[in-house]
């Protein structure tokens, strides 16, 4: 699931080749002690209003690849549910709906979309795979946007399998998230950052796994916050900065053109029973 302040990207005992290198790749973006110690909040913030579902959901080969393999439940695990964009694309196919996240406003929002949308709703408190044990087997189990926040990721990916009837469905930007703030991070604390570990590292991991997945990959609408205030004030958290210093990192992305469009990653495959 997504990272914490105390957890600051750690694996501890790799399974394989190429799953240490997605770990030791992950372990890279660790932000240094001397500048943790400074910070006041937790930077591995994801505040809640920024995983909120959109009016209109737009369409992509996640959505779609996760629709064509409902079955007669038409059920979703949604792992990292957020507000539920992953489950609550698939309106009105979708009838249940499982959300999993260590985030208790993400599942509150996500059982408030699920009752507005008329799809029966469970969640589940904590990280994956911690409490895989207490999820039902789903036809589809999806994680969007959160592989990247996974060293571990071999047991991560072996639970989501065992609770899949069908198919499991993975989406991932092209890049790191993190790799937008990689210019804030040399202006404010002149430490260049890494760029990996990429989906192509993840399909490797998977088929060292003895699975064969599928890889797509298109150009999707960057999420951002809703404003620059609220973009500073984020990013101040992010960079472990002072609140005094917000006023700076207004200024420095004021000055700055963020991307309106990135290219995003849809790893999926069926499960053999």
């Amino acid at each position: 699931m997504r990272a914490d302040f105390s957890r600051n990207f750690v694996v501890d005992k790799p399974h394989s080749t190429a799953s240490s290198s997605w770990g030791d790749a992950l372990n890279a973006w660790a932000i240094p002690q001397t500048i943790l110690d400074q910070a006041v909040e937790s930077p591995w913030i994801h505040p809640p209003e920024l995983f909120e579902i959109p009016e209109v959901i737009a369409t992509s080969p996640s959505h779609e690849r996760a629709l064509e393999a409902l079955g007669a439940e038409a059920s979703v695990l949604d792992i990292g549910c957020g507000g539920g964009i992953a489950t609550y694309a698939l309106v009105p196919r979708v009838r249940r709906a499982v959300g999993v996240d260590h985030q208790p406003e993400m599942l509150r929002m996500f059982e408030a979309n699920g009752k507005r949308l008329g799809v029966e709703v469970k969640t589940i408190e904590g990280f994956w795979p911690t409490v895989a044990s207490e999820a039902p087997i789903c036809d589809v189990v999806a994680a969007h946007h959160v592989a990247y926040n996974v060293a571990d990721i071999v047991p991560f990916l072996t639970a989501m399998i065992d609770r899949a009837r069908h198919r499991i469905v993975l989406e991932l930007p092209a890049q790191h998230p993190l790799s937008t703030m990689s210019s804030a991070w040399e202006h404010f604390w002149q430490l260049e950052r890494p760029s990996g570990p990429s989906p192509t590292d993840l399909v490797a991991v998977l088929k060292e796994m003895g699975v064969s997945p599928n890889m797509e990959s298109w150009n999707g609408t960057m999420r951002t916050e809703q404003n620059l205030a609220q973009a500073a004030h984020f990013m101040r958290i992010r960079l472990c900065l002072v609140p005094e210093r917000e006023p700076e990192v207004y200024e420095f992305l004021a000055t700055q053109s963020p991307p309106l469009t990135r290219q995003l990653v849809c790893i999926w495959w069926d499960r053999n029973l």
